[in-house]
């Protein structure tokens, strides 16, 4: 249509695209990809770590001997040979299933899609921690769902915040579709929900008749000894589990699962075929390769050691180089420390002048749908060297003390 203008387009979108916005992460990439920045923004795996040779060894057998097969449609809940293994896979933390409960999925990220598909309504309540995942975030917000965010420390998910949330809608007439979470290495803030709030939190969920939505894309990737056990591996009742590949393989393959009972099992399963028919078979024969052909369980080892010195790096260079009143969390795994500024800073307001100091990072305003997290920033440390790390961190602490310097300034009634 030559000659049309916006007008002519936004007039004819549903009600729910008007809740979709573009990620603040998503928005960085085209600035914080720049060589001359240390990119502290992102959340990617270090995929640079893989066996290239051998995974291009993999990838030649798959052609030469199931390559027409692997490049063809397959069942929308996905082979079931690779739901077997996941299977194994899973019963490594304790997380115990048959194939037949798991759908395959483009990526955790369509089975939370899939997920608000089959349970959301326009209006909806989802519980959620403060922060939580920026993709979940924009799901709901697709969803049109109330997203209600729970108190978080150190220990994870409050349990005396989510009884008195619960406690609250009931007195107003309403109810929670689900609680989602990320009970382990939670992403953006890197904590670990402890054992005896786990059973806390589920006998909660039991005496309110609460559905959980428990997302452990960061249980494999452990530091300091393993997490506790996942909630799904505690009780099968109330739990819907997702899964991914993307941490102990690659993002890219954009292979995840979900574990649900055999009655939402079925409707994810529809969901699936109405919006892609089957999941990618090229993808899935890779990734039961992976599993069956290759070292996978040392893979992921390398990628713990990685990780955890550059843990350590960032850690050892935010003690050394933040001014007085920052904080932030110390991770046993995942990919994420999630750091407080001083009061009255704004990290949001203070990223432009970060970029202009070549180091990015996230704003903790993407993890919240109610406005919070300005005092707040994520801190990624898996895809810098040690040393860039250490630079990096060199750089946003000049900056931080710059606006410091100026918030007293201000205060003190100063030009």
């Amino acid at each position: 249509m030559s000659g049309t203008t916006l007008d002519d387009y936004t007039g004819r979108y549903a009600s729910r695209v008007h809740g979709m916005a573009q990620s603040e992460i998503r928005a960085l990439f085209s600035v914080a990809s720049r060589p001359e920045v240390v990119s502290l923004a992102g959340g990617n795996p270090y995929t640079a770590a893989l066996p290239m040779d051998e995974l291009g060894e993999m990838f030649t057998r798959l052609f030469d001997q199931k390559g027409a097969e692997a490049l063809s449609y397959c069942p929308g809940q996905g082979s079931t040979a690779l739901r077997e293994v996941l299977c194994d896979v899973m019963d490594l933390s304790g997380v115990h299933a048959s194939a037949d409960d798991l759908v395959l999925t483009n990526g955790a990220q369509q089975g939370l899609d899939l997920l608000a598909r089959t349970f959301l309504d326009p209006g909806d309540i989802v519980l959620a921690e403060g922060p939580t995942y920026v993709g979940a975030l924009g799901v709901f917000q697709a969803a049109q769902a109330d997203v209600r965010h729970l108190p978080m420390d150190d220990d994870g998910l409050v349990p005396e915040g989510l009884e008195q949330s619960l406690t609250e809608l009931e007195r107003e007439g309403r109810r929670a579709k689900f609680l989602y979470t990320i009970p382990t290495y939670q992403n953006p803030a890197g904590v670990t929900l402890t054992d005896e709030r786990r059973e806390r939190i589920l006998a909660i969920a039991e005496r309110h008749g609460l559905l959980i939505v428990e997302d452990d894309p960061y249980g494999m990737i452990s530091f300091d000894g393993a997490p506790p056990a996942p909630l799904r591996a505690r009780t099968e009742r109330g739990i819907i589990y997702l899964g991914t590949v993307s941490k102990i393989f690659a993002a890219g393959l954009r292979l995840g699962w979900v574990l649900a009972p055999p009655a939402v099992r079925d409707k994810l399963v529809l969901a699936v075929e109405a919006s892609i028919l089957c999941p990618s078979g090229l993808i899935q024969e890779a990734t039961l390769r992976f599993f069956t052909e290759m070292e996978w369980r040392q893979q992921v080892k390398v990628f713990a050691t990685l990780y955890r010195d550059r843990r350590d790096a960032l850690l050892s260079a935010l003690t050394d180089y933040m001014p007085e009143g920052m904080s932030w969390t110390r991770p046993g795994g995942g990919l994420f420390v999630w750091a407080t500024l001083p009061e009255g800073l704004d990290s949001k307001a203070m990223l432009p002048r970060a970029l202009q100091e070549r180091v990015a990072y996230v704003p903790g305003t993407g993890f919240y749908a109610d406005g919070n997290g300005r005092r707040q920033m994520r801190l990624n440390f898996s895809t810098q060297s040690s040393e860039s790390i250490r630079e990096g961190v060199r750089r946003l602490a000049g900056v931080v003390a710059g606006d410091i310097e100026l918030r007293d300034t201000f205060a003190g009634g100063g030009a």
